[in-house]
């Protein structure tokens, strides 16, 4: 505990730097930026702004303090897009639209954006804290996780995937499944045998994550825009001054708590990322809530706990970043990119050799979630006032950030038509009543999914018993039946507990025709 506090006071003392403060509110503020454009995402800005911090000649604590501020604002920049516009940000907010823009559409912006600050707030702050207390044993123990652990864990996400969206479930698997046969388009990595491709060979690299979201929500909303507008029967959305209340957080203050807890823990285990953080703690939210029905309507638990678990998730991916020098996502490789351009070498001799560049950034994190909530709840009102631009407006703003969104990151004209396709083929679906949320989850589940099945398959020579053979996988089989098994056998019990008293009531009546 000695060395934490050690740590943390010499981390702050770099952090609290005039240079090094102004450096985190720009980079938080810039990142907010970024990510509510849609498609740039974290990952693509802490990417643009690297060679910008390189080439400015900043020291290395300064030059990854305005990165990692980048990377926690753009993280909750993409929610702004989510939540007004029904268009993610990035993978991770995919499960913020779900009741972040029925909120929206109620008038309940501000509240909205504001209960997603806080959210956020708590996310990442539970994530740093953690983080500074157990990130080195954690960190070890999530290295060990095998391929067919993740394997487990993706099997895990999958079925709490089936209880995620809609009343129908079958729509929810095929979701998932259409999103499973996207991410199998292209080349196969192992055997070079081309997958859906048709002959086209624009699509043999596979399709871009951001041309399936950007077309499947944002070219999709846009069509339904229009149809609506064509119609008639569109209508400008109102807002009031709406924000978020000591109600409304002490109602989803134990989601929040479940959130974060998930998030981190899925964060720190290497390639999983906040898309999976979050998808099962909106999942694991909606197992236990009473009145499950009402998520995907504008629940403010539906959007307390993916917001608090992919923050968590952000904070929970630095760890073995810092402490073995294994990125846990895209956005972490990007800076363990920048550490290794320093000069630095991440792992657990930083904190020895260079610790006022490893708990000088942990620290910055600690100010980074304060200046992100200070920032934005202000800004709230704001944010909120795009709803009352005139929807004719509306449609060609989304249309245009959408293309600008993939073309700045692609580059590829066969992206954009690829969108529009994809929009079309979203705007079926929608009419049809399938969530567009399944689609993206089980693309991006679908990769880590198959990849994993394959080496765990190598490494065992094609015996599939490796699936069962770690005290990780089989805990975590045990929790996905509990997850399937509970709600059934609790209704089993309910229905039991109506009839009995049913059942001794009409034993005492005569039946018909009895006497």
């Amino acid at each position: 505990m000695d060395t934490v506090i050690n740590g943390l006071t010499q981390g702050f003392g770099v952090a609290l730097q005039p240079f090094n403060i102004f450096l985190v509110l720009t980079g938080c503020f810039a990142g907010t930026l970024i990510g509510a454009l849609p498609g740039i995402g974290p990952i693509n800005g802490v990417a643009i702004l690297l060679p910008i911090a390189y080439g400015l000649g900043f020291p290395p604590e300064s030059a990854l303090i305005v990165l990692a501020g980048v990377y926690y604002g753009a993280e909750y920049g993409g929610r702004i897009s989510s939540i007004l516009l029904n268009v993610p940000g990035d993978a991770g907010a995919v499960m913020t639209t779900l009741d972040g823009n029925p909120m929206a559409r109620k008038g309940e912006a501000g509240r909205a954006l504001s209960l997603s600050a806080v959210s956020s707030f708590f996310g990442g702050t539970f994530a740093v804290v953690l983080m500074s207390l157990f990130g080195p044993m954690l960190a070890a123990y999530a290295v060990t996780f095998s391929p067919s652990d993740y394997v487990a864990l993706m099997v895990f996400a999958f079925v709490t995937l089936a209880s995620l969206v809609g009343k129908n479930p079958v729509k929810t698997l095929l979701g998932a499944l259409i999103g499973l046969m996207l991410a199998s388009v292209g080349i196969d990595a192992n055997t070079g045998v081309p997958r859906f491709t048709f002959g086209i060979p624009d699509v043999l690299g596979g399709i871009d994550f951001l041309v399936v979201v950007i077309g499947l929500f944002g070219m999709a909303e846009l069509i339904h825009l229009v149809e609506q507008q064509s119609a008639g029967t569109l209508k400008a959305l109102k807002i009031d001054r709406s924000f978020v209340t000591l109600k409304d957080l002490m109602k989803v203050r134990w989601t929040i708590l479940r959130g974060a807890i998930i998030g981190f823990f899925i964060g720190i285990l290497p390639g999983t990322g906040a898309s999976v953080a979050s998808a099962v703690a909106y999942g694991t939210e909606k197992r236990v809530a009473k009145d499950s029905e009402a998520f995907g309507t504008g629940d403010t638990r539906g959007l307390a706990a993916p917001e608090a678990a992919n923050n968590a998730a952000a904070g929970g991916a630095m760890v073995p970043m810092l402490t073995l020098g294994i990125p846990g996502s895209g956005t972490t490789a990007i800076l363990l990119g920048a550490l290794l351009l320093f000069n630095v070498t991440p792992g657990p001799m930083m904190f020895t050799q260079q610790p006022e560049i490893a708990w000088g950034l942990i620290a910055s994190m600690y100010i980074g979630n304060i200046a992100l909530l200070v920032i934005n709840l202000p800004l709230v009102g704001l944010f909120a006032r795009m709803l009352t631009i005139p929807q004719q407006y509306m449609t060609p703003m989304i249309a245009v950030l959408a293309f600008i969104g993939v073309y700045s990151v692609v580059s590829n004209p066969h992206d954009l038509y690829m969108v529009i396709i994809l929009g079309i083929f979203g705007w079926f679906l929608r009419k049809l009543g399938f969530s567009l949320a399944p689609v993206i989850l089980g693309f991006v589940l679908g990769g880590l999914f198959e990849d994993n099945l394959r080496r765990a398959l190598s490494i065992s020579a094609g015996d599939w018993w490796i699936l069962f053979s770690s005290a990780d996988s089989i805990v975590l089989y045990a929790v996905t039946v509990l997850v399937v098994a509970a709600p059934l056998v609790l209704r089993r019990f309910k229905i039991a507990g109506r009839s009995g008293p049913m059942d001794t009531t009409s034993a005492g009546k005569p039946r018909k025709g009895s006497s």
